[in-house]
């Protein structure tokens, strides 16, 4: 009987603590290659004075080589400056643990687009890929995001990247310092 109940108790404890199975927006396979995509999450959400700034990661593994699909969204009834991703942009993470991961832009240029919805406000949506340099995959899955700054073509700009926040977007938990421990396993 005791081994029983010390049974259903290390099971129990396995799945509780099991890893979340992995979400993916996009999963093809076809003559062309193969090209998987996990589901947008929010990293960075910011509203202040009527403005409001969402920044989206995703990893997606293309014929097996892994990328960062950043997307960025921007809202408001004021001036929207446009920040662009050319070939000279990156995106510095600085870990927990003191080091610094550097993911360099792949050769596009990109200014996003502006739109402009039935309240008036204006929107600018600027998306980008960034390419993961050899080795960096062991550090992102050991220790959380505390830092990000992105380089555009002529601006620098951080974010503190929190431990966990409830978006205003849509009511959800984020935990955005620990989306490379717990999207990486998802890819490899």
């Amino acid at each position: 009987m005791k081994q029983l109940i010390a049974l259903t108790l290390l099971l129990i404890s396995f799945t509780s603590f099991a890893q979340k199975p992995c979400e993916f927006n996009i999963d093809v396979t076809d003559s062309l290659g193969t090209y998987k995509s996990t589901k947008e999450y929010i990293i960075s959400e910011q509203n202040f004075a009527g403005n409001t700034n969402y920044i989206f990661f995703s990893i997606a593994l293309t014929d097996g080589l892994p990328t960062l699909n950043v997307q960025m969204l921007q809202k408001s009834k004021g001036f929207l400056k446009a920040n662009c991703f050319d070939k000279n942009s990156k995106l510095f993470l600085q870990l927990n643990n003191g080091k610094i991961i550097t993911l360099i832009h792949i050769d596009e240029e990109n200014c996003g687009s502006l739109i402009r919805d039935d309240k008036n406000f204006d929107n600018r949506v600027i998306t980008g890929s960034f390419m993961f340099l050899k080795d960096s995959f062991e550090e992102l899955k050991n220790s959380p995001v505390s830092l990000m700054r992105i380089k555009y073509l002529t601006d620098t700009e951080d974010y503190v990247v929190k431990k966990e926040f409830t978006s205003e977007l849509n009511n959800q938990v984020y935990q955005p310092e620990k989306f490379f421990i717990n999207t990486i396993p998802c890819i490899e």
